[in-house]
Parts: C-alpha cells; structure tokens; sequence
C-alpha cells in the first residue's frame, strides 16, 4: 500500500468516528433503549423530545439541561409512533417545586407528527416539569412528565473533549506517517527525551 493510499484511508476512518459522534446524542445507541430524552405514553410507544435555545446556541441540542434563562426557548416533539397523529395531545410546562404554569397548549392533533413549541424566555433558572396528557378516544388521559432545568449554563461533556482529543490525536498520528521531515523531528525529540531519562 502505497502512502497516498494509507492516507485517504486514514482520513476516511478519521470522518468515519467524526460523523458517529451524532449516534452519542441520544445516549450512544441508535434506538430508543438508551435515549434519555422520550417520554413513554404507553408501553413501547413513545414521543421524542429535543430543546433548542437558538439565540443563545444556535444549532446545538438540548434535553434535562438548558445553559439560559430569558433566552428564546423551542421545545421539538416527534411522535415515533404515527397513531399518535390522529389523537388530541395536551402540553404544559410547570416550574417546579410551586407547579406554577409558564407554558401550556391545549390539546390538538398534529398530524405532520412534529410539534414545535416556542416557549418564550424561561424567566429564573430552576426546575421545570414538561407535562404531555394524550386524550384517546375514550375519553381516557394518559399522562407523561419529564423534569428539566433551566439556567445551568452550557458545559462540555467529558465524551466530546475526548472525542476531540482522539480525534486530534489520530490527526496528528496521519501526518507522523505521511510527512517523513515531521516523523524525523518526533523521533528525534523522543530518542532526546528517552535519553535524557537514562542520564
């Protein structure tokens, strides 16, 4: 194999852990079993639940933990099970411990199996609790409730630094075998290193 080969190789395996990063969102796993963000309305049925502050982080996901208060605040529900679409679905938002409501949307269907609600800014960082109550048929209420807090601010999780670190290592590890002048001073620095250990 020659060097050009190894190197498309290696940047490729390099995108490859890169992209599957996205699999970590949920918990690591691709199904529901791990997804720390759902609510079970009934056994194996379930809603998907994602928050978004878009003015103050733009682009970034959030689940029990969001960074600001007084910040535009979306709450996204996607029904995984299309049934949900054609029943009446209630959400409120309470600020916890009091129960006080700072959100609610009476029931409704959504058909398009996607629910965006804006929340507006989130006024003092606390507790809140997300309620949803599908109203069936039958007159039946099936209540879920998902606790959340508010103006925690953003931090890193310990698994993307690593994530980044991995990655800036892999990088450095592709140039090492590709460029020989960088390879001849690393080498160097650590025959220097190793040597000034035995003395």
């Amino acid at each position: 194999m020659n060097k050009n080969q190894l190197l498309k190789k290696s940047l490729l395996s390099v995108l490859g852990l890169l992209f599957s990063s996205v699999l970590w969102a949920h918990g690591g796993a691709a199904g529901t079993d791990t997804d720390q963000c759902k609510f079970e309305l009934e056994p194996d049925h379930w809603i998907h639940y994602t928050a978004y502050q878009p003015n103050s982080y733009p682009g970034d996901e959030f689940c029990g933990n969001l960074p600001d208060i007084d910040t535009t605040t979306l709450l996204v529900f996607d029904y995984q099970d299309i049934r949900y679409r054609n029943m009446s679905v209630e959400f409120e938002v309470t600020k916890e411990p009091e129960g006080t409501v700072i959100f609610r949307q009476e029931a409704k269907k959504h058909k398009t199996g996607t629910v965006n609600l804006n929340i507006g800014g989130i006024a003092e960082a606390s507790k809140y609790l997300i309620h949803i109550t599908l109203l069936q048929d039958s007159g039946e209420r099936l209540d879920a409730h998902m606790a959340f807090k508010a103006g925690s601010g953003k931090g890193s999780s310990g698994a993307t630094y690593l994530l980044y670190f991995l990655v800036l290592l892999a990088l450095l590890y592709i140039y090492y075998i590709s460029d020989e002048g960088f390879k001849k001073k690393v080498d160097s620095y650590i025959k220097s290193s190793t040597s000034m250990k035995d003395e």
